[in-house]
């Protein structure tokens, strides 16, 4: 088969029993080819082989992870996948006769909150932030690295402990219950948590100065959030959304901003990068 890839620009391989495999790049998408012209159509022998060698040939051993849908590999990467799922009443009890594997490869793009940085931090203050970005514009890369940079500090800003709660396995891409993802050296990370009971468990435990979640947006997220303010923690934090008005016109985030827990909004969108700031507002919504 045909495959001269970039893999820095490579953050999908979409795998479909009986189609085309699909390539996706930061700039499109594109078909993986056989030995002639055609598009490569996968097999079912493809999906197995993959999860076989994804999983290190002990499927068995992320079963609990599948039935969640995805599982988490070596290097931070996440494998989702979808197929017949098996119930048990109410609980779904497992998968199987998968027909889509989808890669998702995980990049870390270190440096690429130096332009906000200085909007959100300061030597003796940290502005409770929420991130607002449609799909694949790198909301959860420049999340990861503010992460970073506020646990490291730097020579003029002391570092600072940071508790991340990783619902989704992909801010720190932990395997094993070990960050593959370089957050700085005084973060601690809930992984596979959801966020409402992670955000009080880290309060409760780990005396955290700030806390950082992704994809904020159900209710129950509320009182957490509600609790990690009310405890004098900073808060950074995620939301899908392609305008403020998009995300604000949600029910949470309107109480959020009755609340005026977000001192900046950090607004991203599709440039030619990862991680491209459209804009940045203040509490008041007025622009920085």
């Amino acid at each position: 088969m045909e495959a001269d890839l970039d893999y820095e620009k490579l953050y999908e391989i979409r795998l479909r029993v009986g189609r085309p495999l699909f390539l996706s790049y930061d700039g499109g998408e594109c078909f993986l080819r056989g030995n002639g012209a055609e598009q490569y159509l996968v097999t079912r022998e493809d999906l197995k082989e993959t999860l076989e060698y994804v999983t290190g040939y002990s499927l068995y051993a992320y079963e609990d992870e599948i039935r969640q849908g995805f599982l988490s590999v070596q290097g931070g990467h996440r494998v989702g996948v979808t197929g017949k799922v098996i119930l048990d009443g109410n609980r779904i009890r497992g998968m199987k006769y998968i027909s889509c594997i989808n890669v998702r490869l995980a990049h870390q793009v270190l440096g690429c909150a130096d332009e906000i940085l200085p909007y959100i931090r300061k030597k003796d203050w940290v502005a409770n932030t929420l991130i607002v970005s449609p799909p694949r514009c790198g909301k959860t890369t420049m999340l990861r690295d503010i992460i970073r940079q506020l646990s490291n500090g730097t020579k003029e800003l002391p570092g600072m402990t940071v508790g991340v709660v990783d619902e989704r396995c992909e801010i720190a891409g932990c395997y094993q219950g070990v960050p593959q993802n370089d957050l700085g050296m005084r973060t601690d990370v809930l992984d596979g948590c959801p966020k409402s009971e992670g955000m009080q468990m880290l309060l409760r435990s780990m005396s955290p100065e700030v806390v950082a979640v992704d994809e904020l947006g159900k209710e129950e997220d509320y009182q957490a959030v509600e609790s990690v303010i009310r405890c004098g923690c900073k808060l950074i934090a995620t939301a899908h959304g392609n305008s403020m008005e998009d995300v604000l016109g949600q029910p949470l985030f309107q109480k959020l901003l009755e609340a005026k827990v977000f001192e900046r909004y950090i607004v991203l969108g599709k440039g030619n990068h990862a991680g491209s700031v459209e804009a940045i507002y203040d509490g008041r919504g007025f622009l920085c």
